[in-house]
Formats: structure tokens, sequence, C-alpha cells
């Protein structure tokens, strides 16, 4: 049975966790190599094999039929995180830690899934502010996970640290119960719906490219921070945190403006503002300061562009939000996968200004994209009002 008002929080508690699980991994990388006998870059393959896993995981999502309901999800994805984090905590060497994070990468994805599905249980006049928490919730894992997950690394060990994602992974899976499950479900025939509608599948490649974009820039920042501005480490981890409050606020707290301006206009604006910021960031060779304001307002663009993404998404399929949602978890993994591949191939051959140009096209590209997908609030607003009827005499 449905509840009578829907739950944000269990949906914002599963989005933090999700994105706990990848987030640990930064202050703990370098104990991980030391205590194994393997190098850093061996152990950020962990980060490609939790792609894979959730590409796949979100994939079997969407094709399940029926559907799994929203509470269905973040249960298992509780399950699967609690159970990945504890498999690698106790991991005996390289090859079972790199293992594990399959179990990680399922968790993710159906945690992020169903958080995101879930708020189409939200009346339409409200999904947008839920979806902005919902998203917000991303940044939110940056703020609260790595301060906690440094400190138990240099005290205890990074398996320790492993504790964090793991208690918020488990406190998803018990607020689960709370969670509002979306009238109509389950639904099926979602995946036949996602694979003939064009508008749904245009949606899907503008996610995947621009996170694309969005993944090599979150992951090179810091190293161009440090590399080409000589900003200290420790500096530049305040600067991406500083990225990721500014993230935070937008995402939460600027529901009202995309209320205001139609969604389609806003997710090609602020792309393409997000492309200009990208390409002027990495021209300030002699301005740590510029940069990071620059690299500040890119967050804010990528704040207010999430959730308004995430509606005009589940727009797309209203009937069937878990298998648009899961499709969206796997384009944005892949964009994830790709866009360190991709950035770290680009830098190696040719630096930081021709990242920026490959990124700046990424964003570009989507905002052409999303130009093109169907938006029924568009629609809705163009219709002729309804003829009254005549007054009698």
């Amino acid at each position: 049975m449905n509840d009578r008002k829907p739950h944000l929080a269990p949906l914002v508690l599963a989005t933090v966790a999700s994105q706990a699980l990848l987030v640990v991994l930064a202050p703990t990388m370098v104990a991980i190599a030391r205590d194994m006998g393997g190098s850093t870059a061996v152990v950020g393959q962990a980060r490609a094999i939790t792609a894979a896993a959730a590409i796949v995981a979100a994939i079997v999502a969407a094709l399940r039929e029926p559907a799994p309901s929203v509470r269905r999800l973040l249960e298992l994805g509780g399950v699967l995180a609690v159970a990945g984090c504890a498999a690698v905590a106790t991991s005996p060497s390289l090859p079972p830690f790199l293992l594990a994070h399959a179990f990680v990468g399922s968790g993710l994805a159906l945690l992020l899934s169903g958080a995101f599905a879930g708020v189409a249980a939200f009346p339409a006049s409200r999904r947008t502010w839920a979806l902005g928490h919902v998203t917000a919730g991303n940044a939110l894992a940056w703020i609260v996970v790595n301060p906690p997950a440094g400190a138990l690394a240099e005290r205890a060990s990074w398996r320790a640290a492993q504790a964090v994602p793991a208690a918020l992974a488990l406190a998803a899976l018990l607020a689960s119960r709370r969670a509002s499950d979306v009238p109509g479900e389950p639904e099926r025939g979602g995946f036949e719906r996602l694979r003939n509608a064009p508008s749904a599948r245009r949606w899907v490649a503008a996610e995947a490219l621009a996170y694309a974009a969005w993944a090599a820039l979150l992951t090179f920042a810091g190293a161009f921070f440090v590399e080409r501005l000589l900003v200290g480490e420790q500096s530049a981890a305040w600067l991406l945190a500083a990225g990721a409050a500014m993230f935070f606020l937008t995402a939460s707290r600027g529901s009202a403006l995309r209320a205001a301006i139609p969604r389609r206009g806003l997710l090609a604006g602020s792309a393409l503002a997000m492309s200009a910021l990208l390409l002027a960031q990495v021209r300030t060779t002699g301005s740590p300061a510029l940069a990071a304001l620059l690299f500040g307002l890119t967050c804010a663009m990528a704040g207010m562009r999430g959730p308004a993404s995430s509606a005009l998404g589940l727009a797309q399929l209203p009937e069937h939000p878990g298998t648009i949602m899961a499709a969206r978890t796997a384009a944005t993994q892949l964009g994830y996968l790709t866009g360190g591949v991709v950035g770290g191939a680009v830098i190696a051959a040719a630096g930081y200004q021709a990242l920026a140009v490959v990124l700046s096209a990424g964003m570009a590209a989507s905002a052409v994209l999303m130009l093109g997908v169907h938006d029924p609030l568009e629609t809705e607003s163009r219709a002729p009002p309804l003829a009254r009827p005549a007054p009698s005499t």
C-alpha cells in the first residue's frame, strides 16, 4: 500500500549512501596500495570495476519484468552495498579487493536508481523540489564521508574506513521501509517503451555525454590545481570540497528557479555555460583564485542541471519511473567510466588544454541533444484552453 505522503529522507539517504561507496576510495587509496603491495593505479581500477558492475546491474533492473518497486530497489541495493563494504574490508589481497567492487557497484546502481525513481511518488508540483534534494545527496557524500573515512584510515586502517559507507548503506536499508512506492507499480513493458521512444533514448544519450565530461572534470580537477596552479594538496582538497558545496547549494535550493525556466532551455543553457567555464578555467594558469571561482561556478551550474535533467527523464516514461531511472544510472556510470579513461588518455597525449576542449565539446553536444528531447510540460503550455460553453439566454 502506498503512503499517503511521500517520504523524501529515505531517497536522499540512498543517494548519499550510493556516492559514499565511491567517495571512500579517495582518502584510502594510498593506504590500500601500501598495505597490499600494489600501486595506486591498480587500486584505482576498483573505480572502473564499480562503474562496470553498476552499468550491468542498472541494465538488469531496466530489463526486469515487472520492474522492481522503489522499496525493493533500495532494500536489495542496501544489502549488496553492505556486503560489498564487508568484502572490501576483509580482502586479503588485491584480486579479491577488486572483485569485491562488483558487489559495491551493484549496490550503488540499485540505491541510485531507487532514489531517483522514488521521486515519481511525489505530486508533479513537488517533484522539482524533491529531485533537487535527492541530487544534492551526491555532493553531500563528499562532505560527510571524506573527513571520517580519512581519519579512520590514518588512525586505524583503511579497512576500518569502510565502516563509513557501510553504515550509510545500512541506514538506507533500514529507511527503505519508509520509502513510498510509485502508484501503479509494478509496471510491465518499461524496457520496450524505452526502446521505442526516440525522445527517451536521446535523453539517455545526452546524460551519458554530460556525465562523461562532468566525471572527467571531477577526476582531474584536483590534479590540475596541484600540477598547473601549484596549489598544495590540502588546499586542492578544500577547493574540491567548496565545489561540492556549490553543487549542493544550487541543487537543493534552486527548485524555484528551475520551475520558472523551461526545462530544455535550462538544460541547454547550463550545459553551454559549463562548456564555456571549462575552457576558461584551464586558461587561468596564473590565478588559482580565479580558477577556483570558475570551478565553483561550473559546479553550481551542474547542481542546477542535474535535478532538471532527472525531471525531464521521468517525464519521458512517467508510467515506468524505475526503468527510466535505471537507464539514467547506466548512462551516468558509463559517463563516469568513459570520462575517466578518455580524460586520462587526453591529458597524457596533449595536456589539460586539450582536455578542456574535449570536455567542452561533450557538454555542448549534450546541450544539442537535450534540445531535441520532448518535454510534455511545453506541450501542455502551448495547448489552447478548453472552450467555455456560451451562457444560456
